[in-house]
């Protein structure tokens, strides 16, 4: 059941599978539509451990209800080492994903975590300009959340908040004393969707924050994903949802 808190369109699951599977349906549906209507299915992910089952699922169970030769792969952020280190989001895709579901290599469409930052995040703008001949129109961004409220690789107080113009910029993140390659909240809030999955008891602090009409937001980078003109769901289980009533 999706209800609305302070404007904020939220299901809340029993646990982590079953957010998953209900974000495996969405996925679903969502890319039959944009197909239907586009001819193709224009799809950024993020990395981190919460969406592990759910690329799972769709690169198994839910593979054969996917037109994936009609789908276009991106990321939302990356870290700045090669695709095979442990830490490339790339790689937890690949491992989840990409090894199971039929999907063109010419459609996947990575961003190059192994070169100079800054030189990758201007090569990953242009790629996606030139897919997109312009602003980037997502039929589909799934995010997640760090239990300190960043999502993709935007983190709280970040000057990265703060980009109007640029796509996909490179961004030094202080706490983690690394760069990182991000989209920027510019290509995120075009999207015509944007689910975040989010779980663990860790994140419950962080999502009622979200929902709180009181907080700074730069405090809370998720709080600035509103989509213009775009839908915006989060899907949460119970733990991460837990200091909501309060």
């Amino acid at each position: 059941m999706t209800w609305k808190m302070n404007g904020r369109p939220i299901e809340i699951h029993p646990d982590l599978q079953a957010a998953s599977r209900r974000a495996a349906e969405l996925f679903v549906e969502i890319a039959r539509q944009s197909i239907k209507r586009d001819e193709r299915f224009d799809l950024a992910l993020s990395g981190g451990s919460t969406p592990r089952l759910l690329y799972t699922l769709l690169g198994s169970e839910f593979s054969s209800e996917i037109d994936w030769n009609r789908t276009h792969l991106f990321w939302a952020d990356e870290r700045c080492v090669p695709p095979d280190d442990e830490e490339s989001n790339y790689r937890m895709v690949h491992e989840t994903l990409l090894a199971r579901a039929p999907i063109p290599i010419s459609n996947v469409h990575r961003m190059r975590g192994e070169e100079d930052p800054n030189r990758a995040a201007a090569e990953y703008e242009a790629l996606l300009r030139a897919h997109f001949r312009g602003l980037p129109r997502f039929s589909l961004i799934l995010l997640g959340m760090g239990a300190d409220g960043h999502t993709a690789s935007l983190f709280p107080y970040s000057p990265a908040l703060d980009e109007r113009e640029r796509l996909t910029i490179a961004t030094y993140v202080e706490k983690l004393k690394a760069m990182r390659l991000t989209l920027t909240l510019r290509s995120i809030n075009n999207a015509a969707h944007v689910i975040f999955l989010v779980a663990g008891a860790e994140k419950a602090p962080a999502l009622r924050a979200v929902f709180d009409e009181k907080t700074d937001a730069r405090s809370i980078p998720a709080k600035l994903v509103a989509p213009t003109d775009g839908d915006l769901l989060w899907v949460v289980d119970r733990a991460a949802a837990s200091l909501l009533a309060e």
